[in-house]
This record gives structure tokens, C-alpha cells and sequence, in this order.
């Protein structure tokens, strides 16, 4: 794919667009499949994830690698914040455990910034992470894209 080929929803965004834009890459994020979700962004993409910076989609391949690689059994839910023209602001949950079985939630906020043919060039993650025990999960799909009727972060009470 290149950066000439048009990833719709647009910018401008409305509330509507701006929101099938955040469940896409929710669900690109839990395919996790780093080939697949580095397309939605554009070959020279900049990041900022918490204390790391990358750039460019081969960086963004590689992060996402060792990312799934530690955080296993991964499920993220991401909600709207606001957004304006091409800008969209996040805040999002996930949940994971490590090798030795830890569970964690991981809080966090993202801007992101597109360009014309709604590929994100710009993304900015601030995230925390809380140690959780098993029992108090949330996120219980089966592995892939959250499912329709799964309440979002509001809902609960997140």
C-alpha cells in the first residue's frame, strides 16, 4: 500500500466518521497482526508510545512484534474523545498478562493526526498500567475484534 491510496473514513471527520475510525483500529489493534495495522499509517508515520519514539511503518512493524510478543492474551477497547477536522483523540483500555501471569490493565490517552487519504501520520500514547488479578478482568473475547454487543469503556465503568 502506499501513501497515495485512500484508507477511508476521510478527514474532514464527522462524529460518525470519527468514530468508525477509532473501532477500525480497535479492531486492527486486536487482530494484532503488525503488518496489518502499520498500512494505517503513513510510511514515514511518527510515534510517541510512552517513553519510546519511532518512525516510519518498519519501526512501527517492529514495536508492535515485541509488543503482542510481551503483552499476551491482548484485548483492547478504545472510545472516542473528541475530534476536529483531521485529529482524533482517544482514550482507551487494554488488558494482558505477562510470561509469569501477571495480569495488567493498561490505561491510556492517543492523539492522532492524519493526512488526506486518512492514514495516520502522527500518534501520541500516554499509558499506565495497573497490576489486575485474573478475577478482575473485563475483556473476555475470544481472541480478535471486540464483539458488537461487548459494552464499551463507558459502559463499563471504565
Amino acid at each position: 500500500m502506499t501513501d497515495n491510496i485512500a484508507r477511508p473514513p476521510l478527514p474532514p471527520f464527522s462524529l460518525e466518521h470519527a468514530i468508525i475510525k477509532v473501532r477500525k483500529a480497535e479492531d486492527a489493534w486486536n487482530g494484532q497482526n503488525p503488518q496489518a495495522v502499520a498500512l494505517a499509517y503513513t510510511a514515514d508515520s511518527v510515534w510517541r508510545n510512552r517513553d519510546r519514539f519511532l518512525q516510519g511503518r518498519a519501526a512501527i512493524i517492529s514495536f508492535l512484534q515485541e509488543k503482542w510478543a510481551k503483552e499476551q492474551d491482548y484485548r483492547l477497547i478504545k472510545e472516542i474523545w473528541c475530534h476536529t477536522g483531521n485529529r482524533i483523540a482517544v482514550r482507551f483500555a487494554y488488558e494482558w498478562h505477562n510470561q509469569a501471569g501477571q495480569w495488567f490493565r493498561s490505561y491510556g490517552n492517543e492523539n492522532w493526526q492524519f493526512n488526506d487519504q486518512g492514514l495516520m501520520a502522527y500518534r501520541h500514547a500516554s499509558i499506565n498500567d495497573l497490576a489486575i488479578t485474573e478475577s478482575e478482568r473485563k475483556f473476555r473475547w475470544p481472541t480478535g475484534p471486540r464483539p458488537e454487543d461487548h459494552p464499551g469503556l463507558s459502559e463499563l465503568g471504565l
